[in-house]
């Protein structure tokens, strides 16, 4: 005797919510990656104005603490964390750029951000994006950079912006580096930042990369 659609969503209810049997559980991971990835995603992407509303940071050049003993190209044997010890260290280049220390304590995520954790992005444009914003942008590598604002410029009637990792000691050259990011290259800015969430993703491609994909970071 065929099931009644009562019964079927019943047994189906009953094997996603209730049982506890290793295919429920990957039914209900499968379940919930569709429904993030083709549905509250690109809902999301909409509502934010961003074709990437949610970013993993995979790198360090947003972070002000030392790694390998090194931050903004200066080795430290010990380094206490602090925004103070941070400007000490880092501020100089600023300071010749024209950004204060009392400026940048004004800025969103002025004490940036690390490695795994994740940001929430909002829409980017010339009327939004000022100095000291985080922006999300293309270059030459497969991931897209998240750095900070750093000088907004008009060249032939086309707004430009000037980026910089608060680790780094300086903005990266190049043709698709951060020093003339056009409009068409900005996908958001950081709006809100999530810690540690982005390590799954981080996890994953570092448990891929012995099969041959290689990614940049």
């Amino acid at each position: 005797m065929a099931k009644s659609w009562k019964d079927i969503w019943k047994s189906s209810w009953n094997f996603f919510w209730k049982s506890d049997s290793a295919a429920s559980w990957i039914a209900n991971v499968v379940v919930a990656f569709l429904v993030i990835r083709f549905l509250f995603y690109p809902l999301l992407a909409i509502i934010l104005g961003t074709p990437f509303p949610i970013v993993a940071v995979v790198s360090e050049s947003m972070e002000h603490g030392t790694h390998g003993e090194i931050i903004c190209g200066q080795h430290f044997a010990e380094f206490p964390e602090s925004f103070d010890n941070w400007w000490d260290t880092c501020g100089d280049w600023y300071i010749q750029n024209g950004i204060t220390k009392e400026e940048f304590k004004k800025y969103p995520f002025k004490n940036g951000f690390n490695k795994g954790d994740v940001i929430v992005l909002w829409r980017a444009n010339e009327d939004n994006l000022d100095i000291g914003d985080i922006l999300v942008f293309a270059s030459d590598k497969p991931q897209p950079i998240i750095h900070r604002v750093v000088k907004v410029y008009e060249e032939d009637d086309e707004t430009f912006y000037q980026t910089k990792g608060d680790h780094n000691a300086a903005s990266i050259p190049g043709i698709s580096g951060e020093k003339q990011i056009s409009q068409d290259r900005v996908y958001g800015q950081g709006l809100l930042r999530l810690p540690y969430l982005g390590w799954l993703k981080i996890l994953f491609v570092d448990a891929v990369k012995p099969l041959g994909i290689n990614i940049e970071r």
